[in-house]
């Protein structure tokens, strides 16, 4: 199992987002949570197996058909183990 931290930067809020990172992230099997930032981004913290991953990484840095991806921040990191499912946190 592996993770990673992500922010993604551009037209990312007010066009569900969201709700399409955690229905990619469970048709994946990936565990953890998206929210937006103060910032105007999108913050992701994801974990699961390695294809998987990158698979949802990929696919982050186009996002959902009405947002407008200009760039992601990824930094891997050691999962955690206190997730089961993916959620989107406020």
């Amino acid at each position: 199992m592996k993770a990673f931290h992500a922010f993604i930067e551009g037209e990312v809020q007010g066009v569900g987002f969201r709700y399409a990172t955690l229905g990619r992230a469970r048709l994946l099997g990936i565990q953890g949570w998206v929210r937006n930032t103060q910032d105007d981004e999108v913050e992701v913290w994801a974990q699961g197996e390695e294809g998987a991953l990158a698979s949802f990484l990929e696919w982050l840095h186009r996002g959902p058909v009405y947002a407008e991806v200009r760039n992601v921040r990824c930094t891997w990191r050691e999962p955690r183990g206190d997730y089961s499912s993916f959620e989107i946190a406020f």
